[in-house]
């Protein structure tokens, strides 16, 4: 009979840096659902509260701190805000992001380093920081989960996020190796096209390309990453780390040149993909349509897309 008990969080305290919506939000919610007590770290502090009302509202307590990740000061500052309102710090996720559209060959260097600062310099920061913090607490241990993506193993985006993903890998490695002999296990998460508010501006027949491209049959939504946050953030992962997990459908398997087609339907319909998109634009105070669609979130998404697929929308 298995043994759940290795997945449960009660007593855990953690943190989640963007953690208010998309990604983090929804690693904040895994956490607090297997047990833990979460800071919801974020530059969007209002946003921020209004998460860490969820998570009271599930049963656990919950901080909302506002934090510049690329402010080494500001950091340091929220892991002892989070410290002085939990009393330790047990699990950290790295997961605030940005990514900038645009040609390599036209990239200016405010953006690129704007791009590197909060997805790479950003992750470190906080790493070090939560080890420090978890290196000086008794016991000496603790679980560290950056949010990479599937774009350090491929190329589907520009030079700036998809180094700065690769970077975060390869980076997680690193300082697994290094943190191992204080009990701290550093691994990362890579998924897809999840639907976030950054992808709001995401066309409808875009989706269906994505749908297609993907063998589990629908696209990522943040809740699909609940099992695999509670995974390395439990004694369940005691024994693993630098691991990259990629959790995306099995998107990246597939590079043949047609849609993989399917037997039976998948899991989760269109319908059901775009339930915590919405959730989080309404937090955000952003109107969409049926599909959970406003081309005004990321005009630039948007304006990337036609170009490449142009103004026709597919039938679903």
């Amino acid at each position: 009979m298995a043994d759940l008990s290795l997945f449960d969080l009660t007593g855990k305290k953690a943190l989640v840096t963007g953690g208010a919506v998309g990604i983090g939000r929804a690693c904040a919610v895994a956490l607090a659902r297997a047990g833990a007590d979460v800071a919801v770290v974020d530059l969007n502090e209002e946003v921020a509260a209004k998460t860490a009302d969820e998570i009271r509202a599930i049963g656990r307590d919950a901080v909302a701190v506002r934090c510049d990740v690329t402010k080494r000061e500001e950091v340091q500052a929220a892991v002892q805000k989070v410290v002085v309102s939990f009393g330790r710090l047990d699990i950290a996720v790295n997961n605030a992001g940005i990514g900038i559209l645009g040609a390599d060959e036209e990239m200016d260097q405010e953006s690129w380093d704007k791009v590197i600062g909060v997805n790479l310099t950003g992750v470190f920061l906080c790493a070090q920081a939560e080890a420090q913090q978890m290196i000086a607490q008794t016991p000496t241990e603790g679980k560290i989960i950056n949010i990479a993506s599937m774009s350090a193993s491929i190329a589907n985006c520009n030079a700036s996020y998809d180094a700065s993903k690769a970077g975060v890998v390869h980076m997680t490695r690193t300082l697994a190796a290094e943190w191992g002999r204080f009990n701290i296990n550093v691994n990362c998460l890579s998924p897809s096209y999840v639907l976030t508010p950054m992808h709001a501006s995401t066309p409808t027949v875009v989706r269906r390309r994505i749908r297609e491209l993907t063998p589990l049959g629908h696209v990522q939504r943040p809740e699909d990453l609940y099992g695999a946050v509670i995974f390395l953030a439990s004694a369940a992962s005691n024994f693993v780390t630098g691991h990259d997990l990629m959790v995306d459908g099995g998107h990246t398997l597939n590079a043949w040149l047609t849609p993989l087609g399917r037997a039976v339907p998948p899991r989760v319909g269109p319908e059901e993909e775009t339930v915590q998109l919405k959730h989080d634009l309404d937090l955000l105070g952003f109107s969409y349509d049926k599909d959970g669609i406003n081309p005004d979130v990321h005009p630039e998404i948007a304006d990337a897309f036609k170009a490449a697929f142009g103004s026709e929308e597919a039938p679903e």
